[in-house]
């Protein structure tokens, strides 16, 4: 595995079993997988967690400029604690509706355990990334990880 970017991990009150469906089910991705304050483009979700599996989701960052396009293949599927996935990104809508599998891309673990009445989990994003992106990438994904907490107590 290459080094570790960075990671995000955080404990909420739903068992792991609504976890695992907030992060495998291509529905629930569409209504949360984005920065609070911003959303997924509709429609533009897939996710099939099996390997091989592809994912894909669009957020409409269009208050900065832009679409943030990311999609890749699942290469580890471990119901309900482990999923591991191939990320690419773009702002250019060709590159995602390509979906390359040779477009550059990083490595994607999210992991998964019970914790009491809840469940804990931890996004982290392997690859080469310079440290100030890296930093900014952490900060988005504390981000989604508050839109995860909005989903799942709603």
């Amino acid at each position: 595995m290459s080094d570790l970017a960075y990671s995000v991990e955080r404990e909420y009150p739903v068992p792991i079993d609504r976890m695992w469906h907030a992060w495998t089910d291509a529905s629930a991705l569409q209504e949360w997988y984005a920065p609070t304050g911003l959303a997924v483009v509709s429609g533009s979700t897939v996710s099939e967690p099996v390997i091989g599996g592809r994912w894909a989701t669009a957020v409409d960052a269009s208050a900065y400029g832009h679409v943030a396009y990311f999609w890749g293949r699942y290469s580890e599927v471990d119901e309900p604690m482990r999923v591991v996935h191939s990320m690419s990104y773009s702002q250019d809508e060709s590159d995602f509706l390509e979906h390359s599998d040779e477009a550059e891309q990083h490595l994607v673990t999210i992991d998964m355990e019970p914790r009491g009445e809840g469940c804990w989990v931890r996004f982290a994003q392997y690859g080469d990334m310079p440290a100030e992106q890296a930093q900014m990438a952490q900060q988005g994904m504390e981000s989604y990880f508050d839109s995860l907490g909005n989903f799942l107590t709603r």
